[in-house]
């Protein structure tokens, strides 16, 4: 009856969580981010569909809470000790009262089996392996390294003697928790390997790791729940990362596909423009269109699109000229201010290197 009325409250918690999910990911369906594979940058997806990957994840959790409960909900009253009780109850009446799905059919099985005991805390190690995989990702993600999200301030603690630090503790706790719970899976899978039936003292010990686990089980959905609604996405820096690491090669290759090129000398073609990209040290959308062709000449500037645009390489700048100085004797500089009669306007190729638009600088002169 304990683990009967758990298991839906548990059930509850995760259909909150699952709520909080679904109401960031709609908000974060044009979010753009690195999807990652080895932890390394792989393709650009949206925050909300890394988002709908926890959902599913929960998904199955419940799905497995319904399924444990059809066998957690069966009565064992009249079993007595081990050989059933030859006063005239009525066992089916009974499990009706107490809303019991229907009733034990042996014995000596009854008294003894800690099965659905073992079928939750398996379930519950599930639930909390996802919620662990949810807060490295959330502790990743809060780093400086990252810089994706901030945590709320409530589900988090400053450091002792480090006051710069915000340490994201609800993440670290919940991971941390997660051991606890598959311990006390392995704790009553080896309480029960050795009894013969029908009923041991060793049963008793059965308390302990059922209790703590729906316990630990329910206050991580429940803070969670909370906490999820209170992050704060740094959407920039998700989609800055994205256009980092290459991670626009494979759209890159199917783009070529879409021109005509097949596959094989896609690949290969967009393998040369990576190493070229890594040796000039930026990234794919930081190329010219003049260099994407010398590597294919199907590629136009709607390449763009999909690989992202890059402000340095597009955006024009206004340097002062003025302020450059002679750094040796016999180098002298064209005053280009006063040529101009104003800032010429420059386009920046790459790091350390400039391009004058001379027609425009010249205009009006």
């Amino acid at each position: 009856l304990y683990l009967r009325d758990e298991i839906d409250a548990i059930a509850l918690e995760i259909t909150r969580l699952q709520q909080a999910l679904l109401d960031l990911a709609e908000k974060e369906t044009q979010t753009i981010m690195p999807g990652f594979t080895h932890l390394q940058s792989a393709q650009p997806v949206t925050l909300g569909h890394h988002v709908m990957a926890w959902f599913e994840m929960l998904k199955r959790d419940a799905e497995r809470l319904v399924d444990c409960k059809k066998r957690v909900n069966i009565m064992p009253l009249g079993a007595a000790a081990l050989a059933g009780t030859s006063y005239p109850i009525d066992r089916e009446y009974t499990a009706k009262l107490l809303d019991f799905d229907s009733v034990t059919e042996n014995s000596l099985d009854a008294v003894s089996d800690r099965d659905f005991a073992i079928e939750f805390v398996s379930a519950a190690s599930l639930i909390m392996m996802h919620l662990s995989r949810v807060s490295e990702e959330l502790i990743l993600w809060s780093s400086a390294q990252f810089n994706f999200i901030e945590i709320d301030d409530c589900f988090c603690t400053g450091s002792s003697i480090m006051p710069q630090k915000k340490n994201p503790d609800v993440p670290e706790l919940v991971r941390g928790k997660t051991g606890r719970v598959n311990g006390h899976l392995v704790s009553l899978l080896t309480l029960m390997k050795g009894q013969p039936l029908a009923y041991n003292k060793d049963n008793q010990e059965d308390k302990e790791p059922l209790f703590d686990t729906v316990d630990t089980l329910k206050d991580s959905l429940h803070v969670y729940a909370d906490m999820i609604p209170a992050i704060k996405i740094n959407r920039d820096s998700m989609k800055n990362a994205a256009l980092q690491g290459y991670s626009t090669a494979t759209d890159l290759a199917d783009y070529l596909v879409k021109k005509g090129v097949a596959f094989r000398d896609a690949h290969e073609i967009v393998g040369r423009a990576v190493q070229y990209a890594i040796k000039s040290n930026k990234e794919l959308a930081a190329i010219l269109l003049a260099e994407f062709k010398t590597f294919s000449d199907v590629i136009e500037k709607d390449v763009y699109d999909l690989i992202g645009e890059n402000i340095d390489r597009d955006k024009p700048i206004i340097l002062d000229l003025e302020s450059i100085k002679i750094v040796k004797p016999g180098k002298y500089e064209i005053d280009l201010v006063s040529l101009f009669k104003k800032k010429p306007l420059v386009y920046k190729l790459e790091e350390g290197k400039y391009m004058i638009d001379l027609a425009e600088s010249f205009q009006g002169l």
